[in-house]
């Protein structure tokens, strides 16, 4: 082997082994560096860290809970109260006192126009359209014929009535009460005197009156 040739070999492997020891050199200055720095960070490193850690997360137990609104269902029913029980009306007895629903009241007259000299005459009607027989007071007072002239009351036939004045009758269902009254065309009052005023021409109303019932007017004339 030529010497000059062996030389170079033995320098060349001197030079990378060289190379070797400084790159193994400086890797051991970096983990020392890199264990130093880790060693550092002590336990209040690490508490702290932990304590940011549980800052950033929410407590479930703190965490304000969302309000939820309720809202009725429209179909919802409100509870039924208890309603009061109406009492079944007794039934009414043959021959009681007739009420004012069982009865119906009419009356007309039998002209419109009534010269002079000529009675004006109505016709007065009462009917049991009740279930049973009843019984009522037809009388001149409880059943009173009223005839006016605008806000005058000319004539009653509850006036001028002297003694018992009652008249009870039996009405039977449908079968009417018949009853013609005839004014004498003279002023009536509370204390008649046998020369009464007569009435003056012009136009009139005549009404019953009955309790609980009232007829149809009847408007007429006298010349």
């Amino acid at each position: 082997m030529d010497p000059d040739t062996f030389r170079s070999d033995i320098g060349v492997d001197i030079y990378w082994r060289r190379r070797m020891a400084a790159l193994v050199g400086v890797l051991v200055v970096v983990a020392v560096v890199a264990w130093a720095c880790s060693s550092t960070s002590g336990p209040d490193d690490v508490r702290e860290r932990d304590s940011a850690a549980r800052q950033e997360t929410p407590d479930p137990l703190l965490t304000v809970p969302p309000t939820v609104t309720v809202t009725p269902s429209a179909s919802a029913s409100p509870t039924p109260t208890p309603g009061v029980t109406k009492a079944a009306a007794r039934p009414r007895r043959p021959g009681e006192a007739c009420a004012a629903p069982q009865l119906v009241l009419s009356m007309e007259g039998q002209g419109t126009v009534y010269p002079p000299g000529i009675r004006p005459r109505f016709v007065l009607t009462l009917v049991n359209v009740g279930k049973v027989m009843c019984t009522t007071d037809v009388g001149p007072r409880a059943m009173e014929m009223r005839i006016t002239s605008g806000t005058d009351r000319v004539w009653s036939s509850s006036d001028c009535v002297s003694g018992e004045t009652a008249n009870v009758r039996e009405l039977a269902r449908g079968i009417p009460y018949v009853k013609e009254l005839v004014w004498d065309r003279r002023r009536s009052g509370d204390g008649c005197t046998a020369d009464r005023a007569a009435a003056l021409p012009g136009t009139y109303v005549a009404v019953v009156h009955a309790p609980g019932l009232k007829s149809r007017k009847a408007v007429f004339h006298l010349r």
